[in-house]
């Protein structure tokens, strides 16, 4: 999010921002809630916000897969042992 997307994230005040739902109830033209998380630099969630936002302004980052490191075994689901 940048003041593209609302003044409210201009400048240091931008972040990153998992979007999980957009309210679909009309709203001011061009101006939508959206609902989702705030990013770390990990990617990790740290919050969970609703914020009004123009979707025209939004930026979409693609992130690489995440590389399993050489010699990483995959467990099944439940995590046990065979």
């Amino acid at each position: 999010m940048t003041g593209r997307a609302s003044v409210q994230f201009a400048g240091d005040q931008a972040l990153i921002f998992r979007v999980v739902k957009v309210d679909p109830k009309p709203t001011y033209h061009g101006w939508a809630w959206i609902t989702g998380y705030v990013l770390d630099q990990a990617g990790q969630a740290v919050d969970r916000r609703e914020i009004f936002v123009q979707p025209a302004g939004l930026q979409i980052l693609r992130t690489p897969a995440r590389v399993r490191p050489a010699g990483a075994v995959r467990r099944p689901a439940g995590g046990r042992r065979a």
